[in-house]
């Protein structure tokens, strides 16, 4: 039975166990999100995220502590450096477990372990969340009332100043055009005054011309 058993011991020797933890742990810091038995990621939880936020207080005792478990300074500077700036407002609970699904093999539960924040899907959905949360600004009922009267104002203004030089355009080529009908009646008089006496000239030279042709 399971009495009292709070430690996965994973079949393995405690020597092995917290050399496998340990490597475990690097590799999800260096790459992120690692896959690994549902028993083995929930027993990699336990033990990375404790490390993690030892990570946030950036001193010499807190390196060498963190280094005493993972054994490796690149790991130990790329979570200094990178990830502690990353999770300095979360409050725990670094890390999310997936499930995948049975392994081919042996149909061991498979999963899929990885740091929260850096999962661009995930956090993104979290943060416009946020934005809608954030957002009661006022009541629709004051935006809805306040919008039509916004817009009718400037409309009934422009109506009026609109009206009072379209009546003074209208009128004032009508006034000019009824002047220029009366100057144009005379010309047409002079015109035609004129064109009478030329048809006459006419006239006169073709009977001239008859009259000197019978005397010849």
């Amino acid at each position: 039975m399971r009495h009292g058993k709070k430690v996965n011991h994973l079949s393995r020797t405690d020597s092995h166990r917290r050399a496998m933890l340990a490597n475990m742990a690097s590799s999800l810091i260096l790459h992120k999100r690692i896959t690994t038995t549902l028993a083995k990621a929930k027993a990699l939880r336990v033990y990375v995220e404790p490390i993690i936020t030892k990570s946030k207080d950036d001193t010499t005792h807190s390196r060498r502590t963190v280094f005493s478990y993972l054994q490796n300074k690149e790991v130990v500077s790329i979570l200094f450096r990178d990830i502690a700036a990353k999770v300095a407002n979360r409050p725990g609970g670094y890390t999310r477990i997936l499930k995948m699904g049975n392994r081919l093999g042996d149909n061991a539960s498979m999963a899929l372990i990885e740091l929260v924040d850096y999962n661009e899907i995930y956090t993104s959905g979290d943060a416009a969340a946020e934005k809608k949360t954030t957002r009661r600004r006022g009541s629709k009922a004051k935006k809805t009332a306040d919008v039509p009267a916004a817009k009718v104002a400037p409309a009934v203004v422009a109506e009026e100043v609109i009206d009072i030089p379209v009546a003074e355009v209208i009128e004032t080529p009508v006034a000019e055009v009824e002047a220029a009908d009366t100057d144009v009646a005379p010309v047409a008089e002079v015109e035609t005054a004129e064109e009478t006496p030329e048809v006459d000239a006419t006239e006169d030279e073709s009977a001239t011309d008859s009259e000197e042709k019978k005397e010849e």
